[in-house]
């Protein structure tokens, strides 16, 4: 199973390059596939690759139901199934 994730930009390097956050972890990404990411856009990210820019409250709305889902148990028993 593959997963997308939604993740906040926090620096933007040079060629296509960027500094994503996510829950205080931070991680180079590639940008090659969108145009004008700016900081503080969020993204979603699949394997390295920024795919999509996405809206900041559909963004905390998908953080917000992950979280939930964590804290629930939920998503360990999915990958575990």
């Amino acid at each position: 199973m593959c997963l997308a994730i939604p993740v906040k930009v926090v620096e933007v390097g040079a060629g296509d390059t960027a500094i994503v956050e996510l829950d205080g972890v931070r991680k180079e990404v590639s940008l090659a596939l969108l145009a004008d990411v700016q900081v503080g856009d969020y993204v979603i990210l699949h394997v390295g690759y920024a795919l999509s820019k996405l809206d900041p409250e559909e963004a905390k709305r998908t953080l917000a139901l992950f979280a939930e889902l964590n804290e629930s148990g939920t998503i360990g028993e999915t990958a575990a199934s």
